[in-house]
């Protein structure tokens, strides 16, 4: 079930908080438990027990660390099996088709096997549940006894299929105890909102651009056109993956939890560095807190952090997918910014604000090519059209998606910076007056959930980029 579909918002949504509500506070828990159960099982019925023998096998081996913490071999073995374990169920559903289609394409074998779909979310609550552990194993956490309370923490609907991925020790208290507030339910709700129209109205219609360009032929797009298809796919990504961020934590209010922001207008940054700090926020952190600290960070010689970048970005493209032209974006940006922290990064940083920014966004829409490419081979020949090897400067269809969409390119500039909110609060804060000022915000962000379903109701075209990681 999407958070931007008619079932959600018109069905399941108004139900489920309807009954919260309602209940007594000590019910509260058992209703959002049983409607994220259900929430992940509308789609997949069957992946659904696995998420439940996850839950329980991390529950116990949580206790069993904290129950070995005396005896620091014995707590090493368990978290490392516990470990093991999570990464190998992950490995086994992201991975096992990609390794045997490569040693089918490099051996003289051919090993059948079946293709299995991607567990919704599985990347996002896996992520959680070793946080989980090694934070017990660091004593910066004490074990869940309250299984009902782990089990909440690992399936809760809001972030379950798309992030942020939220740290045990940031909501730990939060699945005890919250408050349910108008005000609350009230800020909750502007941020669903804002994060539905980014979904809904911008991500899906730079989207169907892209995807117009995207079944064209790389090696016969103009210069123009390729810039255009990797900008639409750029907006597209952006507005789509913080859009459901954004609806993340809006419901996250609406329910009494605060989940932490996942982006920070990334488009605006001025390095690979601070955009890598502004886009997909709890990701960084998971593998900064739980990869590169453990490896060394950057506490060790520079031969050693160079390794430790490097490794780092290899993991978070494979995170990303299992293909090599994941990979490929990982090494990547591992380049880059082992480059601008022992290389290039002081020169960069004297350049005037506007040069650092085009540097910035030149490298960022490369790096996108990789990712939306279906092959190391494609993305090739994509990025030689966007130089000109393609079909010349300019072409009629670029000229025409150009044309007939500028409104819609300049309203996701506008949404990239802060802005586009600032525009949109623009009325609400002339008012002198604090009633006039709510009922007028009011105004505005229904009329912004009215297209948002309209949007929803007269477009048949509405993908989420990030359920395929």
């Amino acid at each position: 079930m999407l958070f931007s579909s008619i079932t959600f918002l018109f069905l399941f949504l108004p139900l489920v908080m309807a009954v919260y509500y309602i209940v007594p506070n000590k019910a509260k828990n058992v209703v959002f438990l049983i409607a994220s159960l259900f929430f992940y099982a509308w789609g997949e019925p069957v992946y659904v027990v696995l998420m439940i023998l996850s839950i329980l096998f991390n529950y116990f081996c949580g206790r069993d660390i904290k129950a070995n913490e005396e005896d620091q071999r014995k707590a090493k073995r368990s978290l490392a099996f516990a470990v093991a374990v999570n990464v190998l169920i992950l490995g086994f559903f992201k991975y096992y088709g990609f390794i045997l289609n490569t040693l089918n394409s490099v051996l003289p074998t051919d090993i059948p096997y079946r293709e299995l779909p991607l567990p919704v979310g599985i990347s996002f609550y896996t992520f959680q549940a070793i946080s989980y552990l090694v934070d017990i194993y660091r004593k910066k956490a004490d074990p869940q006894k309250n299984i009902l309370y782990f089990a909440l923490y690992i399936s809760m609907f809001p972030q379950l299929i798309a992030g942020p991925i939220v740290r045990y020790v940031d909501i730990e208290a939060q699945l005890k105890n919250r408050k349910i507030s108008v005000r609350r339910l009230g800020q909750g709700a502007v941020y669903f909102i804002i994060g539905l129209a980014k979904k809904v109205v911008i991500a899906n219609s730079v989207g169907a651009v892209f995807e117009q360009i995207a079944d064209m032929p790389a090696s016969s797009l103009s210069v123009l056109t390729a810039w255009l298809g990797v900008f639409s796919y750029a907006f597209q990504i952006y507005f789509d993956f913080s859009g459901y961020s954004d609806m993340a934590v809006g419901l996250g209010k609406m329910f009494g939890f605060e989940f932490k922001k996942n982006f920070d207008y990334p488009y605006i940054s001025k390095s690979i560095t601070e955009f890598w700090r502004r886009w997909h926020i709890s990701l960084s952190t998971w593998f900064r807190e739980y990869v590169y600290i453990p490896l060394g960070g950057n506490r060790c010689s520079v031969s050693r952090n160079i390794f430790n970048l490097m490794a780092v970005w290899t993991l978070t493209g494979m995170w990303h997918g299992a293909a090599w032209n994941f990979i490929a974006w990982g090494v990547y940006y591992g380049v880059i910014l082992v480059m601008e922290k022992y290389v290039w990064g002081a020169s960069v940083d004297r350049l005037p604000g506007v040069v650092r920014h085009i540097y910035t966004m030149v490298l960022v829409l490369v790096g996108w090519v990789f990712f939306f490419s279906p092959s190391l081979g494609y993305a090739l020949r994509y990025l030689g059209s966007m130089i000109g090897g393609g079909a010349g400067i300019v072409d009629s269809e670029g000229a025409f998606l150009l044309f007939t969409h500028w409104l819609l390119y300049l309203l996701a500039v506008l949404g990239s910076s802060a802005l586009g909110l600032r525009l949109v609060n623009l009325v609400p804060r002339m008012l002198g007056n604090e009633k006039a000022k709510a009922a007028a915000a009011a105004v505005i962000y229904m009329g912004i959930f009215v297209i948002s379903a309209a949007f929803l109701v007269t477009d048949t075209f509405n993908p989420f980029l990030y359920f395929r990681f």
